[in-house]
């Protein structure tokens, strides 16, 4: 399992509440800084980034993300 946090930046109110609804988000909550919501995601395989990625991207409001991957050592 591959577990990873997004930032996102959007100045939509309610944006942590719909990250919420993506399947594979296990958290989500609005943050002060330079991003406005940070949603962190549980996958199996670390290819299906890109797909969880694209999916918040499109999301009405949402102007860009930044994605961490855990790394364990």
């Amino acid at each position: 399992m591959v577990r990873a946090v997004i930032l996102v930046k959007s100045p939509k109110k309610l944006i942590a509440a719909r990250l919420r609804k993506i399947n594979c988000v296990l958290e989500s909550f609005p943050v002060s800084g330079r991003f406005d919501a940070v949603a962190i995601i549980m996958i199996n395989q670390l290819s299906e980034i890109q797909e969880i990625t694209t999916e918040i991207q499109r999301i009405s409001g949402v102007e860009r993300t930044e994605t961490m991957v855990e790394v364990n050592t």
